[in-house]
């Protein structure tokens, strides 16, 4: 399970915490979307317990996108370098 907090000043957070899975990025891939046109947008990774191969592919996808990452814990940071090679 994956809870999703936003919040804006300036620029719009999604604070995530738990577990990132498939289903999750769905909701969080229409959640950016619906941000597009307003002001920048970052993730704040700190409490994430758990991602898999598919949140690391979207992850590695919204940096290339121009979305700061935010507080990305070590191992998920090692893996997505490794993603991109």
């Amino acid at each position: 399970m994956l809870k999703i907090e936003r919040s804006a000043n300036g620029q719009v957070v999604f604070a995530l915490s738990g577990r990132m899975d498939q289903e999750n990025i769905a909701q969080l891939e229409a959640l950016i979307s619906s941000e597009a046109k307003g002001p920048p947008i970052a993730l704040d990774l700190k409490d994430v317990t758990l991602v898999g191969a598919d949140a690391i592919n979207f992850l590695v996808r919204c940096e290339s996108d121009g979305i700061r990452l935010e507080s990305c814990p070590a191992y998920v940071r090692e893996w997505m370098t490794r993603q991109r090679r």
